[in-house]
């Protein structure tokens, strides 16, 4: 029986269930998992999953939500923080970075599941509403008022500062590979693309020719 060694004998046994369903939902997504994927992992009887969480949709939903929660609520935090919009995009940017870094699966789950069933990201919408009416969208549009930046919609500008940054840990293993590195040259490879990042899309907004 395979068994998750991190799942500490003092916690509750709902925690150890979402725990391993946590692991291995972001292994394999919603379809690929099953209720007894998860009670071997938390190293517990089956029949202990369904009756604290009835079925793999209901714990799959909790998880997902924790899940929307970490990939949203930092980025929030930071849009309304009262800095400038240039130290602002550099913090966004670290912050995707960290979070990936520390949960390489993250991205790839939530695009997969919203890809897969749409309408899930009805649990999210409160968190995009936040993002919409942030200081950071106001701020976007005074600098561009002020002639500081290029002009650029917030819906452009956001792919920009997150693409450049998931895509380098959705493709880590090909990256890994095409290179030849190991896992700490990745880490070093990484860093260095971070800041390549940082100082491109700031470039492109803040140093251009006013027609």
């Amino acid at each position: 029986m395979k068994q998750n060694m991190n799942c500490s004998p003092f916690k509750s046994t709902e925690e150890k269930i979402r725990a391993a369903a946590k692991q291995v939902f972001l292994e394999k997504g919603f379809d690929g998992a099953t209720s007894r994927d998860i009670a071997d992992t938390a190293g517990i009887n089956i029949a202990l999953t369904n009756y604290y969480f009835r079925s793999k949709e209901k714990l799959f939903m909790s998880i997902f939500e924790e899940m929307i929660q970490l990939f949203f609520n930092g980025m929030v935090e930071i849009m309304n923080k009262p800095t400038g919009l240039r130290e602002k995009i550099a913090e966004l940017i670290e912050h995707d970075f960290e979070l990936l870094k520390n949960n390489p699966s993250l991205s790839i789950f939530v695009m997969n599941e919203i890809h897969r069933n749409p309408e899930r990201m009805a649990t999210s919408i409160g968190v995009m509403k936040q993002i919409h009416h942030s200081m950071f969208e106001e701020q976007l549009q005074q600098e561009i008022a002020l002639g500081t930046i290029r002009p650029i919609k917030a819906m452009h500008l956001m792919p920009m500062i997150f693409c450049n940054v998931q895509f380098l840990f959705i493709g880590k293993a090909m990256h890994m590979k095409m290179w030849q590195m190991t896992d700490a040259e990745f880490d070093e490879f990484a860093n260095q693309h971070k800041s390549l990042v940082i100082d491109m899309i700031t470039t492109y907004l803040f140093e251009f020719e006013k027609v």
